[in-house]
């Protein structure tokens, strides 16, 4: 039988993927493979800042010798992103800014667990 703490986790992770408004899966390298919108936010432009972040950290990690990239949280106009680097891909999810005022380590680890292909089965998005 569950308990009272399972339901919570349940719950607090329902939560982060309501909170998602977007999402782009990249390769290692940086290159973006997949984006998924939602009707509250078909813009990919966000797209662009997340490829741009990745080619910075490659550049930094290759030139200063830095290892250890866990996520980065990019913040915009009412909505941010966070991206994770997962086992074979960088994983960059949108969210909505007030949801998010300080993103948190249990996140951080929905994130690295986050498997985008359940995205397509979700009609909340579509990909582009």
């Amino acid at each position: 039988m569950p308990s009272d703490t399972d339901f919570r986790i349940e719950a607090e992770q329902q939560s982060y993927a309501n909170a998602v408004i977007g999402a782009a899966v990249f390769d290692l390298s940086g290159l973006p493979k997949e984006y998924f919108t939602t009707i509250e936010n078909g813009d990919v432009s966000w797209v662009q800042t997340i490829f741009q972040a990745l080619g910075l950290r490659s550049l930094l990690t290759s030139s200063l010798q830095i290892e250890g990239f866990h996520h980065a949280v990019i913040h915009g106009t009412g909505y941010c992103a966070v991206v994770v680097k997962q086992r074979l891909r960088y994983v960059a999810l949108l969210v909505r800014r007030e949801d998010f005022v300080h993103v948190s380590q249990p996140f951080i680890q929905w994130m690295q667990n986050f498997e985008p292909v359940v995205l397509t089965a979700n009609p909340r998005f579509s990909v582009v």
